[in-house]
């Protein structure tokens, strides 16, 4: 093993290099990392992983972030003379993957870069400069020589347009970028302790992967005709080879389960336009955690047919502003010309501004889609400045309004429906009253909960049932803290109203309450009789909370004298 370690403004970076057969693993270590994409916070730093197979002819799969630059080349020298390097196969063109791509045509001018159409003109904006070039579409191979028969499969949306996985017939690794890989670094290069690493897939999946579920089941399906998989070599976190069945199962089944809505939300987003990508997919997280299924559409590369055909099915639309000028104007406006024509009155929509400097403003194409007779779920989002995470809160949030409102027609008849002596029964079942408050980063969250119980005295923990489409879910992660705040039976009512109300899309839940902070960063509530403050532990998904359980770390009571106020239900279908 080799390895090279840097200090940068950003954190500690490291490279290491690991040997598979007749392919070398060099993995960009980011330890400190602590947000990504849609600006959810990384409790274990992330990797960016990239390969060598060595056939007859060298094949490059992936490069690097360019913070590693340095780091990343140098490592790259040692183990071949990038001259040597007869292909550089692009699984795709996120600048985590791809940023190193134009340092690469500068020590090999010679190499062919080997990609999906869509990839191939994503990097003639980024480079700037001609290259030698090899489209590739699912089936398609490449023979390296000495066995090594290389085989393309196209998995789109996974998580960008222009996604493949390629897969090396020799030695059954299975190179699969984005797919089935986890923000998760430690020295450990594959995934021997599947229990320390399950939270992190699970989160991984859940933000980028869910609202892309027919494309993942599209890919597992087409990864059944390669043969055996012995290894899922990923762009992030460790290489998938002691469990490789479950990991692939487990999307399988997720992904599954995400499909099965009848409710479908269209969200359009234009690839490497502003931070349309990050703020179309904290919009589609949104609404995945309410159940709804979403379908994910790229307006620079989407098919006419396809486009018109999903606006058809769909029961939402949430739209981006195209660009006022430049290379993309012609596409995206021709896109969203034929989503108003195909859409009905029944349908509601969203509409947010795309983040770049020459987005036109969202007010146009919202008075378009009214004018069509058409609903709004949420108020169009402006981008004035650079997206913060509050930024990408605001979108999670609005995704959350929408599925909603989607699925409430559903959620009163099932209420209703379950009016049984044994719903009445369960719901004779008692609990406190209690607000949970976190902070992570610039963002707050609040949660009123009543489904919170003692779990264990060594270490000291409890439980909390958290409802999966609640914003303060995104806050309970493993690792996050949290504050338990403990309401009075005599004046619980002001504040279980104030946190009760709706609030609208990214609006500040404390405002008017009470506050001073915790040791841990997070709201204690001025009226609350006591506190606790907690750390995740662990969480168990159920189907439609997650149950969380937290170690107490610190607690106090401001009124020994004040009872804890109690909440009964008439039933236990619903709230």
């Amino acid at each position: 093993m080799v390895a090279l370690t840097d200090r940068a403004q950003s954190g500690r970076l490291t490279m290491e290099v690991s040997a598979l057969p007749e392919t070398t693993v060099m993995r960009s270590l980011d330890w400190d990392r602590d947000r990504f994409d849609i600006e959810f916070g990384l409790q274990n730093g992330t990797t960016y992983n990239s390969f060598l197979i060595r056939g007859e002819k060298i094949a490059l799969v992936d490069t690097s972030h360019l913070k590693f630059q340095e780091l990343y080349l140098d490592i790259l020298k040692q183990q071949i003379d990038p001259a040597t390097i007869d292909y550089l196969i692009i699984s795709h063109t996120e600048p985590d993957h791809s940023g190193l791509v134009k340092h690469i045509l500068e020590l090999a001018p010679e190499i062919t870069v080997v990609g999906a159409k869509v990839a191939i003109q994503f990097l003639e904006d980024l480079v700037h400069t001609p290259f030698q070039r090899q489209l590739v579409k699912n089936g398609d191979t490449l023979d390296l020589g000495n066995g090594h028969l290389l085989e393309f499969v196209s998995a789109p949306n996974l998580h960008w347009p222009d996604t493949i996985f390629t897969y090396d017939h020799k030695t059954q690794i299975l190179f699969t970028c984005d797919a089935f890989g986890m923000h998760y670094c430690s020295d450990h290069t594959y995934d021997e302790n599947m229990a320390e690493l399950e939270p992190d897939f699970r989160f991984y999946y859940e933000c980028l992967m869910a609202p892309n579920a027919r494309s993942v089941l599209s890919a597992i399906k087409r990864m059944e005709s390669l043969g055996e998989v012995t290894t899922i070599a990923t762009g992030h976190g460790p290489l998938l080879r002691h469990n490789v069945r479950e990991w692939v199962g487990r999307y399988a089944e997720w992904s599954q389960a995400q499909t099965k809505g009848e409710t479908t939300v269209a969200v359009f987003y234009i690839s490497d336009y502003g931070y349309c990508d990050l703020l179309s997919q904290a919009l589609a997280h949104g609404i995945t955690k309410t159940g709804v299924h979403v379908e994910m559409m790229d307006l620079r590369s989407a098919d006419s047919q396809e486009l018109r055909e999903l606006v058809s099915d769909a029961t939402g639309l949430v739209i981006p502003t195209p660009p006022a000028s430049g290379s993309e104007l012609g596409e995206v406006e021709g896109a969203i010309s034929t989503i108003l024509a195909s859409t009905h009155k029944k349908q509601t929509f969203g509409i947010y501004e795309s983040g770049a400097d020459n987005s036109l403003s969202v007010y146009p194409l919202d008075v378009k889609f009214k004018g069509a007779g058409l609903k709004g779920a949420f108020p169009s989002i402006r981008i004035t400045e650079t997206p913060s995470a509050n930024t990408y809160k605001l979108c999670e949030e609005a995704g959350t309004d929408m599925g909603q409102q989607l699925s409430l027609k559903k959620a009163v008849q099932q209420m209703k429906s379950l009016d049984s002596d044994l719903d009445k029964a369960l719901g004779r079942l008692s609990g406190g009253l209690y607000l949970i408050t976190a902070t992570k980063g610039e963002v707050s969250s609040a949660m009123l909960a009543s489904w919170v119980s003692q779990a264990s005295f060594q270490p000291l923990g409890l439980t909390i049932a958290v409802a999966k489409d609640r914003a303060i879910e995104a806050l309970m992660q493993v690792g996050d803290t949290f504050v338990l705040n403990v309401l009075a039976e005599d004046n619980y009512q002001k504040l279980m109203k104030h946190f009760l109300q709706r609030f609208a899309p990214g609006a500040d839940r404390f405002a008017g309450v009470g506050i001073q902070r915790a040791n841990n960063g997070s709201p204690i509530l001025a009226e609350a009789l006591a506190y606790l403050e907690c750390e995740v532990g662990s969480r168990m998904e159920l189907s439609d909370h997650w149950l969380v359980y937290a170690t107490v770390q610190n607690g106090r009571v401001s009124d020994p004298d004040a009872i804890p106020a109690v909440h009964h239900r008439k039933v236990g279908n619903h709230y």
